[in-house]
């Protein structure tokens, strides 16, 4: 669900849980030609694979520090000189690698009809062979993977899915990289070491063992951006009341403004707010017991205030038709004051907003006798296998996603993110580079290296510094506050197998609440269907899990 937002991509991962899983077959016997599933993929007892040691990778410094906690470091400018991170082509030139991987784009041409993806090659001294599936058409083809022979030499996992026999799949078919990447080991990989530890968790390992590289993504989750003129003007504070935040949301609301935007699948951006009514991040382990948010007293309060929020008119009155495309423009243009996205959506929402007012991110609100706590996120967009092979290929294969990762302001990542200088950017006043009309076609996007290996992210929002800047801040004041949800990084065949139903009762059931076509006596009711079709079992296999594991 990071990563790696509400973001064009998150919305798109919301649409995936919301019944992408479901509708897959079923993979029981998908794992290998001859019909193995792969034996059990718990962590319980199993000896735990120690993580990467981690070590920051070089590239330049920053203008804002990153943390040890996860605060992001933040550019406020582009680097005048850029560091070189590989002191060698990962390949020799001759060898061929085929990958598959997700793509919000349009699927490109060939490299001999793309300038961009020859360089990138020509860089890596490798010949990627890219299949690069549509978000509508993923879930199928994963299915033909995990069913079929004819497996790519890597495959990134990605897109927030819920895929069936998933980790069953990967522990038969693909590459354990314990041995290479486990602890000190993964010194021979320094950009790979440079991945913060947090991902490497949410990506969890498999019967004890480490079997991909995350595609690292900041720690925070869903972000409520806001209009800070208007939000200050109507009384906003960092830290106010629920009560006084309420106050404020109605103030704010008036003539064909509203305060607090929606879409149908924000789902009014519960997960958010239950996390500041003191509510578990999903999942969470009290006394050595997983604990699902949907069943606290917290959820329910949570519950009560986004219904009293909607009755009072706070909230856009479409919230749950507009479409979250649609909502962006609105909260771009003015017409309403706040919306729940995706932290990544800071960039895209800064330029679409083009200084029309300051956009800033929410400190949480204090409902009565809590200590708002804030949504973790899974630390990546996904993780990248390695189909089984002799160690050299391996090795091969790591030092390709090595360079990949090479961090923000390295010449390997100016060439991986944004291309070669006068084809496909150039540079504005300030060295930011912008992309050309080629540039845009012939990108990251349609060439989706990045969802291969990627450098940790940092905070940087080109010819923005002041966003960039609050932002900053803001991190600094949440960040300490996250908590994470146990449930990344752990397996439970049962969530697997039932999670997108599961999470879809969740949704409809707040939406129905907040909207007001039930009441919030009715809650306990949807929770009691929500246990009886799984979810209890889940729970169960959550709390040994995460025993297993720590």
């Amino acid at each position: 669900m990071s990563a790696s937002g509400i973001s064009r991509r998150t919305l798109l991962r919301s649409i995936a849980v919301g019944g992408a899983a479901v509708a897959a077959p079923s993979l029981l016997t998908a794992c290998s030609s001859g019909g193995d599933t792969g034996g059990s993929v718990s962590n319980a007892g199993k000896k735990a694979a120690a993580w990467p040691t981690y070590t920051p990778a070089k590239g330049a410094a920053p203008d804002l520090a990153a943390t040890a906690e996860g605060v992001q470091a933040g550019f406020t400018k582009y680097p005048a000189e850029l560091v070189k991170a590989i002191a060698e082509k990962p390949g020799s030139g001759k060898e061929k690698i085929k990958v598959l991987t997700i793509t919000y784009g349009t699927p490109p041409k060939g490299p001999s009809q793309n300038k961009y993806w020859a360089a990138v090659n020509k860089a890596l001294g490798v010949e990627i062979e890219f299949t690069v599936v549509p978000d509508a058409d993923y879930r199928a083809k994963m299915a033909t993977v995990f069913a079929g022979d004819d497996v790519p030499d890597i495959i990134n996992i990605g897109g927030g899915y819920v895929l069936p026999r998933e980790a069953q799949f990967v522990k038969t078919r693909c590459a354990d990289l314990t041995e290479y990447l486990s602890g000190d080991a993964v010194k021979d990989y320094p950009n790979l070491a440079g991945i913060p530890t947090y991902a490497w968790e949410g990506m969890g390992r498999i019967a004890g063992r480490i079997y991909g590289v995350p595609v690292e993504r900041p720690k925070p989750q869903d972000t409520l951006y806001f209009n800070s003129g208007a939000f200050t003007k109507a009384g906003y504070k960092a830290g106010m009341s629920a009560d006084d935040f309420a106050a404020m949301a109605k103030e704010a609301t008036a003539g064909k403004k509203w305060a607090l935007g929606a879409s149908a699948t924000a789902y009014f951006g519960y997960k958010t707010h239950a996390n500041w009514f003191g509510a578990p991040n999903e999942f969470a382990v009290q006394d050595g017991k997983a604990v699902h948010f949907g069943g606290t007293d917290e959820f329910k309060a949570m519950l009560e205030y986004l219904a009293k929020l909607r009755q009072q008119g706070s909230y856009y009155p479409e919230a749950t038709s507009v479409s979250q495309v649609d909502l962006k423009t609105q909260f771009w243009n003015g017409s309403v004051l706040s919306m729940t996205d995706g932290f990544l959506a800071y960039p895209g929402a800064a330029q679409g907003i083009k200084n029309a007012f300051d956009l800033d991110a929410l400190v949480p609100y204090t409902a009565d006798g809590v200590t708002p706590k804030y949504q973790q996120s899974r630390g990546n967009f996904g993780y990248t296998v390695i189909k089984k092979a002799s160690k050299d290929r391996i090795k091969l294969i790591l030092r390709v996603l090595d360079y990949l990762a090479a961090p923000f302001g390295t010449e390997e990542y100016e060439l991986t993110h944004f291309g070669l200088e006068g084809t496909h950017f150039e540079r504005d006043k300030d060295n930011n580079p912008i992309a050309t009309e080629l540039g845009l076609v012939e990108s990251k996007v349609n060439v989706p290296f990045a969802y291969l290996s990627d450098a940790p992210q940092v905070l940087y929002a080109p010819g923005f510094p002041d966003v960039v800047e609050r932002l900053h801040a803001w991190q600094r004041k949440v960040v300490p506050t996250m908590q994470p949800n146990i449930r990344f990084g752990l397996q439970s065949d049962t969530y697997n197998k039932q999670g997108a139903a599961l999470q879809q009762l969740i949704d409809d059931g707040v939406t129905a609440v907040v909207s007001g076509r039930k009441k919030v006596s009715d809650w306990d009711g949807i929770y009691a269907k929500w246990q009886a079709q799984g979810g209890k079992k889940v729970v169960d296999e959550f709390t040994k899990e995460y025993a297993a594991a720590h």
